[in-house]
């Protein structure tokens, strides 16, 4: 395919050299490409035919006419130069478009065809065994479970919920942790609810003996935590339904961890996964992922449980990263079940971020790369590549706090957040506005005649802004308030000095 690429003098040299031999470069008359016009591109077209002529993804002019006219397709390339490399390699795959930039849609194809490979290599997969119709351990996927904290103790409409949640969020497994006071009615009810709810294996998280074999009679596909302790009284209900076990160490000895799934195999208990017990930070948790490593050297096959939330619950620290490191140790270690629960507000998020590192480490292994450029990430906060940063003008008046300012007559607005609904509420004496984008809903309360002064639209805007972002990454949102690494105790306060701080 022959391709031409078109831009102005400022970009020339950064687009040579990603475009380099993939396509011609046309340099046009005009400093900024994203003013590139119908008629400018006319007037310099060089003789010869194209398949695909590009411009800048951020033109907004309409080259319909003028590629009737020439006889060759006239599309957007990316917004940024650097981009054009990766969309000119597969540029005969993407569906181009004269109004979407070719980026969005290359992000878009990176992540269909990740998700493509993910799938079709659980097809292929081999597990150890199913639950669920869900392939565990082999060649499979490693599998997130997600706990439901003191599940047994819930109303069955928030258990419910609870459920749902987890679902969409991507889990594998929903397990129900049993609350210490949580009776054996109380784990009837629970299995029961929660597999009418949901069609994902049911695991329950209890070291109570009758509790496990309630939990098994109801209906439980998985039950944690077995050891020498409780097996034997378990035994009879776990060969009777074929329910799949987490086998775990006896307490204060690691190496019983062996004898204890020999021990589980010989009383005819089949589906098996071991857990070496990871950790957290400060107590050992160099010490426990040796374990790991030392039981996947003497058993390559039994499914490993990779307590993750053991870690993530136990440290001040943003979970994206520390789930996304700790899957790729797991994936090292050929770890199958990744645990975590979202009990503290700080963890979370843990479910999907587990979720789509498995999907990394599955791209990284088939790749036999380092997980990066999957065309699935878990980059939150920070950006995989800076753009350049923009030139100041040598000359430029430089913003000022204004002196002297005077409430709007038409009123303060309060701004408040719903993170679970990811609602922005606005009150004001004469109306209260929800929604989520911030254009629109200073556009209502301007058409309410909410707003009758300009900075005290541009602080309103200020203050929508923040909270949508505080909406997007999960973080408290006060009015007025800056954005710092501390807990507000306190609730939104009405807006009383915006012309202050910016207004």
């Amino acid at each position: 395919m022959k391709i031409l690429v078109a831009t102005g003098r400022l970009a020339q040299t950064t687009v040579r050299a990603a475009v380099q031999e993939n396509a011609d470069v046309l340099v046009l008359d005009i400093d900024i490409a994203a003013f590139i016009t119908p008629g400018l591109l006319r007037s310099s077209l060089p003789a010869g035919q194209y398949d695909l002529i590009l411009v800048p993804g951020l033109v907004s002019s309409d080259f319909t006419d003028l590629e009737a006219e020439c006889g060759t397709r006239i599309c957007l390339g990316p917004r940024h130069a650097y981009d054009l490399t990766p969309v000119l390699s597969c540029v005969s795959e993407l569906e181009l478009s004269k109004t979407i930039p070719a980026d969005e849609f290359l992000s878009k194809k990176m992540r269909k065809d990740a998700l493509m490979r993910i799938n079709e290599h659980e097809r292929n997969a081999r597990p150890a065994f199913e639950l669920c119709g869900r392939k565990i351990g082999g060649s499979s996927a490693m599998k997130v479970m997600a706990e439901i904290a003191g599940a047994t103790g819930m109303s069955e409409e928030r258990l419910v919920e609870k459920i749902r949640e987890f679902e969409e969020k991507g889990a594998d497994v929903i397990d129900l942790g049993a609350t210490m006071d949580a009776s054996i009615d109380d784990i009837i009810r629970s299995v029961k609810i929660a597999k009418s709810t949901t069609k994902l294996p049911v695991s329950i998280d209890t070291l109570n003996q009758d509790l496990i074999v309630a939990g098994i009679e109801s209906g439980a596909d998985l039950v944690l935590s077995l050891n020498s302790k409780n097996i034997d009284a378990v035994k009879d209900a776990v060969v009777e339904h074929e329910t799949a076990v987490v086998i775990i160490p006896d307490q204060g000895d690691h190496e019983t961890l062996y004898r204890n799934i020999e021990y589980a195999k010989d009383l005819g208990i089949e589906k098996i996964i071991a857990d070496p017990v990871l950790d957290p930070v400060g107590h050992g948790i160099a010490q426990s992922i040796c374990r790991y490593g030392d039981f996947r050297k003497k058993d390559e096959r039994t499914p490993l449980f990779f307590g993750v939330g053991n870690v993530t619950e136990l440290i001040d620290a943003d979970s994206v990263g520390v789930n996304a490191l700790l899957a790729g140790i797991a994936a090292e270690l050929g770890a199958d079940v990744l645990f975590t629960p979202e009990h503290s507000d700080k963890a979370r998020g843990s479910i999907a971020e587990l979720v789509t590192a498995s999907q990394m480490m599955v791209l990284a292994r088939e790749r036999q790369s380092s997980p990066k450029d999957l065309g699935i990430d878990l980059l939150i906060l920070k950006e995989k590549r800076y753009l350049p940063d923009a030139e100041v003008p040598e000359k430029s008046i430089l913003a000022d706090q204004k002196s002297k300012w005077a409430p709007d007559p038409a009123g303060c607005l309060r701004i408040e957040i719903s993170r679970e609904r990811g609602l922005i509420i606005v009150t004001h004496r004469k109306a209260t506005i929800t929604g989520t984008d911030v254009c629109r809903i200073i556009t209502t309360a301007i058409d309410l005649g909410l707003i009758s002064q300009l900075d005290h639209a541009g602080y309103l805007g200020k203050e929508l802004a923040r909270a949508k972002l505080a909406i997007s990454l999960g973080w408290n949102y006060v009015q007025d308030e800056p954005f710092e690494k501390t807990s507000h105790s306190h609730s939104g306060r009405s807006e009383t000095h915006y012309a202050e701080i910016g207004r």
